[in-house]
């Protein structure tokens, strides 16, 4: 007889909870080779922890309140070696009003916060891929068939998505006006509208089949379901899909009255705000996810200066949206579905297309599905990193025979930062730069730094390892640091193998643990894991500074894993190198023999022959003598011999200084290096300034942080700049642009700060000189003896 059960593969997609009976199912959709399939567990019970001598009175308590439960003794202690009871709840909602009851009571819960969908999944070891033995449901959807768990185990499963990207157009009021949706094989618009014929010498490129013409909002989005389940797509992917697109979707089905049945089984699509963001919220699909393109460049560490898909199309595209004024796209999405439909259809798509192509370029959705792999968490979670710690670490933990400790009530206290070293201010010939690998990571291995040692350390702190604040750490009963040699080792192996991807997820997920362990908002928050971590690597930076100034060189700069060597005197560029190598093996050695003689430990801090700098500038604070802190800059020799120049913190990299002051430290400092005489080029730009050969250079661009009215007191530039900008799109009946967010581009002028689009006086030339110029010279000049106000005086003579 064949057996009932079959094994399955997959990745775990989107979760969710069945509680329309008497008991809690869990539903998970798998992505399989053959298709989507939905789980279906067994009954699950919710479950959260007491100490076990406050069982009878919580007990009575739910009794009183009528919240049906059970409750059981466990071999589990709280850190403190307090025995600990388990209380359990058929519902999930039953188990919130019972936390809720006994808060009140003044009985402390434990562990009362964790997904009972995640918990299933932790406690089983299984992130992002499972292989699933099953058995049918009895479902007969034809493309979406249920399964029963009966066993789930982790697997190495890597998933091949059905993918589609989805941008709408509307007006400022959330009135439709077309969908457009597009992936590697389909192009598709719904536009209201009666039908425009494309005909052959039309000027477009879009083909007739993809075009569907409808004849209202209504038809709209009911077309917009039905084409969703013909595609029937995994992931929907967008740019601020989520706030915008689908925010305006459901509002419209909301206003309409059409329900839009957009999950796999025919569920309605729900979306719901942040409870403190109600602009931001949440969309829910049922076995689908939709994943927003700004969140998920964000978790990936990307940074912008503006996420708008303009930019960052161009930034990493090399293109952008198909719109002759992108910074009045609105008006022109409106004139164009009044006049020219197949314009705005082209338009549409093309939003979609540069969205699909960002994606492809950054590889990002194989990020994500990695990050879940190693850490459970969804593909759409942002930011996540005290859900991962748990994940990983709780079921370690529960197997030890203990239970998270909860956050703190107060946040916690502030642990100490990374160490900052003051610098030397100069400017130098040969500079190395010698990185401690992933230090605070190697710290954790090193060290032994984990919130089950420090536990059991302080139990048996004869022979534990010393921390700070009062921490010590058991040898052996440890989790952390092994969890760390792990991905360590997973991440070189990704490196040899020049997978991106997982070497980007697990260096993101590796370097997140301090933060975690320093944060008020994980359980395992405690000052002493934090500080053992911060102030051992100050020592290391210290201790390494004082090695490297013992075989005759200079430390001018040091920055949490980061040290800046002077070698002095002359040297070729094949000696420097040679030099930075001895050092590196030189300290890895001397950590090695220190560490084992002093600890008895095997160290793994790896310092690394990171950067030779052929000229460099340490600058000084500005206005002052001392030297400054994460601000320099260099000319890097690389090992094929070409010259790169770097800034770190200066003007020529921050994107609140005007391009005028960018070029023109960019060109100062690589003269300045090389030895070229400076005073022609800075009496040129000067006198270029004044004579307005480079105003188009002298654009500021600053985002908006906060709502214009909340600016009360004190008031800067840019929001002068975008409050008249919006009076004037008042006063000519204009969408307003700036009121709640966003970036302003303005120029200084005469009669003060005005928006780029309506300048009425000349540029205030010698506010550039004065707030973009002379800074950037001043940074400088002093170190080859010249004085910027000197030869901007010596300019002002000749006229």
């Amino acid at each position: 007889m064949a057996s009932q059960y079959e094994q399955i593969e997959g990745f775990l997609l989107s979760r969710g909870l069945d509680e329309s009976g008497s008991h809690s199912y869990l539903t998970y959709t798998l992505v399989t080779d053959n298709g989507p399939v939905k789980l279906i567990s067994t009954p699950q019970k919710s479950v959260f922890f007491l100490i076990a001598e406050q069982q009878q009175s919580a007990s009575k308590r739910l009794n009183q309140a009528r919240i049906a439960h059970e409750c059981k003794a466990l071999d589990l202690n709280t850190f403190e070696q307090t025995s600990v009871c388990g209380f359990y709840f058929d519902k999930v909602m039953l188990a919130n009003r019972a936390r809720q009851c006994l808060h009140e009571a003044g009985i402390e819960t434990y562990e009362d916060d964790i997904r009972l969908s995640d918990r299933f999944l932790m406690e089983r070891f299984v992130y992002g891929s499972a292989r699933v033995t099953v058995s049918h449901a009895g479902s007969h959807h034809p493309r979406y068939p249920s399964y029963h768990i009966h066993k789930i185990a982790p697997c190495q499963y890597m998933p091949s998505f059905n993918l589609i990207s989805l941008d709408i157009e509307c007006s400022e009021h959330g009135e439709l006006y077309s969908v457009g949706v597009s992936s590697s094989s389909l192009k598709k618009v719904l536009m209201i509208g009666p039908e425009h014929p494309i005909s052959s010498n039309a000027d477009t490129d879009i083909q007739p089949d993809w075009l569907q013409w409808v004849a209202d909002e209504t038809e709209l989005l009911r077309e917009f379901a039905l084409l969703i389940q013909d595609i029937d797509p995994d992931i929907i992917i967008g740019w601020n899909v989520i706030n915008f697109d689908f925010k305006v979707l459901y509002e419209a089905a909301e206003r309409l009255r059409v329900p839009l049945y957009l999950g796999r089984e025919g569920e309605k699509m729900s979306w719901r705000p942040r409870r403190h963001e109600p602009a931001s919220g949440f969309v829910t699909i049922a076995g689908r996810m939709v994943i927003d393109g700004i969140d998920a460049l964000k978790t990936a560490t990307y940074h912008f200066d503006s996420f708008s898909l303009e930019f960052v199309a161009q930034s990493l595209l090399g293109k952008g949206k198909d719109s002759d004024d992108v910074d009045n796209r609105l008006a022109a999405i409106k004139h164009d579905f009044q006049h020219n439909k197949l314009k705005l259809a082209k338009y549409n798509l093309v939003d979609c297309e540069l969205v699909w192509d960002i994606f492809e370029k950054t590889n990002i959705l194989s990020f994500l599905v990695l990050r879940s792999q190693l850490t459970g968490l969804e593909l759409d979670r942002q930011g996540g990193s005290v859900a991962a710690f748990i994940n990983v670490y709780l079921p370690k933990l529960h197997r030890a025979g203990y239970i998270s400790p909860n956050r703190p009530l107060d946040g916690g206290l502030a642990s100490p930062g990374g160490y900052v070293m003051s610098s030397k201010p100069g400017l130098y010939e040969h500079v190395l730069v010698l990185d401690f690998k992933s230090l605070y990571p190697s710290i954790i291995r090193t060290f032994k730094i984990d919130p089950l040692g420090l536990h059991e350390g302080l139990k048996t702190p004869t022979d534990s390892i010393p921390g700070f604040k009062g921490a010590v750490f058991h040898r052996k009963k440890h989790f952390l640091p092994d969890i760390i040699t792990t991905l360590w080792s997973q991440r070189d192996e990704a490196k040899r193998q020049n997978d991106a991807a997982r070497s980007q997820a697990i260096k993101i997920l590796m370097n997140s643990f301090y933060g975690v362990l320093g944060s008020g908002g994980c359980p395992f928050y405690d000052t002493r894991l934090a500080s053992s971590i911060t102030m051992r690597g100050h020592e290391i930076m210290q201790t390494t500074a004082k090695w490297i100034e013992a075989q005759g060189f200079d430390v001018i700069y040091g920055d949490t894993d980061s040290t800046f060597v002077w070698l002095k005197g002359e040297h070729t560029s094949e000696d420097a190198k040679n030099i930075g190598v001895m050092l590196q093996q030189h300290i890895n050695q001397k950590w090695q023999t220190e560490l084992s003689e002093k600890y008895g430990l095997t160290s793994a801090l790896e310092i690394e022959f990171e950067t030779y700098f052929r000229h460099f500038l340490m600058p000084t604070i500005r206005g002052h003598d001392t030297g400054s802190k994460k601000r320099y800059a260099g000319l890097k020799l690389s090992d094929n011999h070409t010259e790169e120049m770097v800034f770190k913190g200066l003007e020529a990299v921050r994107s609140d200084w005007t391009q005028l002051a960018q070029e023109f430290q960019r060109t100062l400092y690589q003269m300045v290096f090389k030895g070229e005489d400076v005073t022609d080029y800075i009496t040129d730009v000067v006198n270029g300034t004044r004579q307005g050969r480079f105003d188009e250079k002298l654009v500021y661009k600053k985002r908006l942080r906060r709502p214009l009215e909340s600016y009360e007191k004190n008031v800067p530039p840019h929001v002068r700049a975008a409050r008249l900008a919006d009076e004037i799109n008042a006063a000519q009946a204009k969408p307003l642009r700036y009121q709640r967010r966003g970036a302003i581009a303005y120029i200084i002028t005469t009669a003060g700060p005005q928006p780029i689009e309506y300048v009425t006086h000349s540029p205030d030339y010698d506010h550039y000189i004065d707030k973009q110029l002379k800074p950037v010279a001043d940074a400088i000049l002093p170190f080859i003896d010249l004085s910027f106000d000197s030869l901007s005086n010596r300019q002002a003579t000749l006229f």
